[in-house]
């Protein structure tokens, strides 16, 4: 009920309307049900990095995902988690406790590859150990208009302007992912925090929107009023049912569950016919699509 007020009161507010695709995407989706790399190819790489995003689109990936923070001095940084402590390591003062409260220099002072190597023994490489987090910049900078990106705009403080989200559109003009590739998906903008995506539809009403879901929340009440501004939902795997994703559709959302990695589990959420998913491990989902010719309507694009 939270949520649904929430999001009601950021509605009143909104402005704007929404721009239907063009029926092309930059690059061609090569399947039916969209493979989304969390945090890249997480299930093998330490995730947000360089070394993640690469190993990601070798299995198939069509869209990486970057969570993005922004650091002390106002650099947009991917990582998931709100401090450091998990994934770096390095001197203390520039490789613990919040992100936010860090420069970029500091932060680039950090391992973020060792952590996956001690954690995963089995999928351990060499190479992994001295990954850096990269900035949201650098990895437009890597892979320009030749891949297919789904931004998280984490939860935190803007204590100056301009806001994540403007700075997130400022770095999409300037690598030439906002005027026309916009209606093309090829850029998708998520958040759990309804009045972030609000921002993002004032500041530009032309992005994708994906309304993340916190788990027991995605409900066909909530969904009505999501349709109201988001391109799609992505709830948790646990709340997915055939019916869900069929009111999901009934609406014109599209539905992105998040996170499924087991193949029984794959085949199950494809078989309700999402219009794609997260996973850590694409080559898995991609496995499971290419064995599995399922019965679906078209996908919500």
């Amino acid at each position: 009920m939270r949520l649904a007020l929430f999001i009601l009161v950021g509605l009143l507010a909104a402005c704007g309307s929404s721009v239907e695709p063009d029926g092309a995407d930059i690059p061609p989706l090569k399947t039916d049900q969209v493979i989304v790399a969390h945090r890249g190819a997480s299930g093998h790489a330490p995730e947000h990095t360089l070394a993640a995003y690469d190993l990601a689109l070798e299995m198939g990936a069509e869209y990486i995902e970057q969570d993005v923070y922004s650091t002390a001095d106002g650099v947009l940084v991917c990582l998931h988690d709100t401090t450091l402590d998990r994934t770096a390591r390095g001197p203390a003062e520039n490789c613990s406790g919040s992100v936010g409260s860090k420069t970029l220099a500091q932060l680039k002072t950090c391992d973020m590859g060792s952590w996956f190597n001690e954690t995963h023994p089995d999928r351990a490489r060499p190479e992994y150990v001295g990954q850096r987090i990269p900035t949201l910049e650098e990895v437009f900078q890597r892979y320009g208009r030749e891949v297919n990106y789904y931004i998280e705009i984490k939860p935190g403080l803007d204590l100056t302007p301009p806001s994540v989200a403007q700075r997130l559109l400022d770095l999409m003009n300037r690598y030439g992912l906002r005027e026309g590739s916009v209606q093309r998906r090829q850029v998708l903008v998520q958040s759990f925090i309804p009045t972030v995506l609000l921002e993002m539809r004032r500041l530009d009403p032309e992005i994708p929107l994906i309304q993340l879901m916190q788990p027991f929340t995605t409900n066909a009440a909530t969904m009505a009023l999501i349709a109201g501004y988001s391109f799609g939902i992505g709830p948790p795997v646990s709340d997915v049912s055939a019916s869900l994703v069929q009111q999901a559709h009934g609406l014109g959302l599209a539905m992105h569950p998040y996170t499924v990695d087991e193949p029984m589990d794959l085949e199950r959420i494809a078989g309700y016919c999402v219009d794609g998913l997260f996973t850590n491990f694409p080559d898995r989902y991609r496995a499971v699509l290419e064995a599995n010719p399922y019965d679906c309507p078209a996908p919500i694009r």
